[in-house]
């Protein structure tokens, strides 16, 4: 089980991205959960490591209508093990 953290930067507040990414993190079978941080949107995956390659993919990409200009990923030590994928309020 793989856990990464992950710092979104770009157009992503004010365009449905925390709802997306949920989507996609229940497609893909991923837990963790999403939140807005000032102007950009964190995230923390657990997975196996093909599942979050995936996601990270997707997380380039965004919704249709968000923009988004970096996709920085931080390997987690201290491991929670989570339930379900989840949207954390601000």
């Amino acid at each position: 089980m793989k856990h990464v953290s992950v710092l979104i930067k770009g157009r992503v507040i004010g365009v449905s991205f925390r709802a997306w990414t949920k989507t996609q993190a229940n497609f893909l079978s991923l837990t963790g959960w999403v939140k807005n941080v000032g102007n950009h949107v964190e995230a923390v995956f657990q997975s196996d490591e093909e599942k979050i390659n995936k996601m990270l993919e997707l997380l380039k990409l965004g919704p249709p209508s968000a923009r988004v200009e970096d996709v920085k990923v931080i390997p987690k030590k201290d491991q929670e093990d989570f339930k379900k994928f989840e949207i954390k309020k601000d």
